[in-house]
């Protein structure tokens, strides 16, 4: 018969191994593989490298909506496209603005259901979120919606897997007004104009005070220096693409091509 003694460096061991099984099991509740979330964190699409003079204005639509027709007016003044992501409670409580920026030829993607942290969830309840705006959303305008920006931009590796397995494209943002801290119009111009670069994606906010006075100054410079305005969807590679630690998609073709030529 084999006698066991616990001495307190193997209970210490042993006390180890159990919490670890704890943790794990907690964590794999949570849709977080360990194993896996520790050796690569992945990143959503913050900007696209492109050769093409087109970027992406876009905004983040969860508070009221009385600028709509504003903006709307906006953007056809200059023949110009954007793109809205919207809440579900939103798309709730302000459907006629969903459908008159989709009757613009705009694009409404998905923001969250309620604004919620993403990053706080399970895996199912962030699927949760993501499944009730998109039906909103289709309700509302008849299309289905493939982009998603996280509340407040917070995200982890659940958030994009979770995006990834029911074919959605998680986008973040490479320039930011900052109009949503009470900026004046000037301020916005500058923060917008003198950032910007081919593929970049911008970050306003509806219902802001100076945003739609100054959307026209900004839109003008920006077709100016030669840009198009397109929508996210637009913009981003659909496949064959990578995404860089800074968050820049990158064609994959385009890499293969530039490979070639440098040797």
């Amino acid at each position: 018969m084999r006698v066991y003694i616990f001495t307190k460096k193997r209970l210490a061991i042993i006390g180890a191994y159990i919490l670890l099984g704890i943790f794990i099991v907690y964590f794999a509740s949570y849709g977080i593989s360990v194993a896996t979330s520790s050796l690569k964190r992945l990143i959503p699409i913050y900007s696209v490298q492109t050769d093409k003079k087109q970027i992406a204005i876009t905004f983040d639509a969860a508070w009221g909506a009385d600028d709509t027709q504003e903006i709307i007016s906006t953007f056809k003044q200059y023949n110009a496209k954007a793109t809205f992501f919207v809440l579900g409670e939103w798309v709730e409580k302000y459907p006629e603005s969903v459908k008159a920026f989709n009757n613009a030829g705009h694009y409404i993607a998905s923001h969250s259901d309620t604004h919620d942290s993403l990053t706080k969830m399970s895996k199912s309840e962030i699927e949760q979120q993501l499944n009730a705006c998109n039906e909103k959303i289709e309700k509302v305008t008849g299309k289905k919606n493939k982009l998603l920006r996280a509340p407040s931009g917070d995200y982890n590796n659940a958030v994009i897997e979770v995006a990834t397995d029911i074919d959605m494209y998680v986008i973040q943002w490479s320039v930011d007004s900052l109009d949503y801290r009470g900026l004046s119009q000037d301020e916005i111009y500058r923060r917008v104009v003198s950032n910007v670069k081919n593929g970049d994606i911008i970050l306003f906010h509806n219902d802001v005070e100076n945003t739609p006075k100054v959307l026209p100054r900004i839109i003008e410079e920006l077709q100016k220096q030669g840009y198009e305005l397109v929508t996210v969807d637009k913009l981003i590679y659909k496949d064959n693409y990578e995404i860089n630690h800074a968050g820049v998609q990158k064609s994959l073709k385009e890499r293969a091509k530039e490979d070639s030529t440098a040797q």
